[in-house]
C-alpha cells in the first residue's frame, strides 16, 4: 500500500491502440476501488513502470503489441508482476487465445469486441477473486454435461457467441428479436454457470477440445 495510507488499487492498461487504451483506462478510472491508473503502449514500457517499484494490483493487457506478441506479453508481466491480477486482452477467442492466456496465467480474459459492462463486470471479479479458473482446472467431461443441458436454439446461439457475433447480429441471422436473443443469453449463462459471455465461450471451447458435442 502506499505510504500515506491509501488502500486504494492501482491498474495498469497496456494496449498500442490509443482509443481502446483510454477507454480501459477511463473504465478503470471511474472505479472508486482504483486510485492510480497507469497507461503504457508496449511490454517495454511497462517493464520500465514495474522496475521502477510502482505497485500494480491489476494489469489489463492486450496481447498483440509493437514488442510482444500473443501470450509473450502475458508471461512478460506475470513474471515482473507475480502478485498482480492479469486481465488479458485479444482480439476474438475462435483461436484458442483465451485458454493459451489463461494457462500462461491470466486470470482474466476480455475480447476487443466485449463491451463497457463487460469489461467492468470482469475486472470486479479479478478484484473480488472470482476470476476465471485456469484452462488446466476446467474439466472437460462436466463442460460437455452443461453444454448438453442448452436446448437447440441455445446452442446455436452459443456458437455465434462463439464467433464473436453481438446480440444484434445474432437477431438478424436467426431471424428472432433481439430481446428473445437476450432472454436465451440469460438462460444459456445460468445453465452453464458462468457470469459472462466470454466464460460461456471458454466452456465451450473445453468441452469441445476432443471433437464438438454439439446438439
Amino acid at each position: 500500500m502506499d505510504d500515506d495510507g491509501d488502500t486504494s488499487l492501482t491498474a495498469l492498461v497496456i494496449d498500442d491502440h490509443p482509443l481502446y487504451r483510454d477507454a480501459l483506462t477511463q473504465i478503470l478510472q471511474e472505479m472508486v476501488k482504483f486510485g492510480h491508473v497507469h497507461a503504457t503502449d508496449t511490454v517495454t514500457s511497462a517493464l520500465f513502470l514495474l522496475e521502477s517499484r510502482v505497485r500494480v494490483d491489476v494489469i489489463v493487457v492486450d496481447l498483440e503489441l509493437p514488442d510482444a506478441h500473443g501470450v509473450d506479453a502475458l508471461v512478460a508481466m506475470h513474471a515482473a508482476a507475480p502478485e498482480a491480477a492479469i486481465l488479458a486482452v485479444g482480439a476474438d477467442m475462435t483461436s484458442g487465445l483465451a485458454r493459451d492466456a489463461l494457462a500462461a496465467g491470466a486470470v482474466g480474459f476480455i475480447t476487443k469486441l466485449s463491451c463497457r459492462a463487460e469489461i467492468r463486470a470482469e475486472i470486479e471479479r479479478l478484484c473480488v477473486g472470482h476470476a476465471f479458473p485456469s484452462a488446466s482446472v476446467l474439466d472437460e467431461t462436466e463442460a460437455a454435461g452443461r453444454l448438453a443441458s442448452l436446448t437447440p436454439q441455445q446452442a446455436r446461439i452459443l456458437d455465434l457467441i462463439c464467433q464473436g457475433k453481438l446480440n444484434k447480429q445474432i437477431a438478424f441471422d436467426l431471424s428472432i428479436a433481439e430481446t428473445t436473443v437476450k432472454t436465451h443469453v440469460t438462460a444459456i449463462l445460468r445453465k452453464l454457470d458462468v457470469h459472462s459471455r466470454t466464460q460461456a465461450v471458454l466452456l465451450a471451447q473445453t468441452a469441445r477440445a476432443d471433437g464438438p458435442t454439439g446438439h
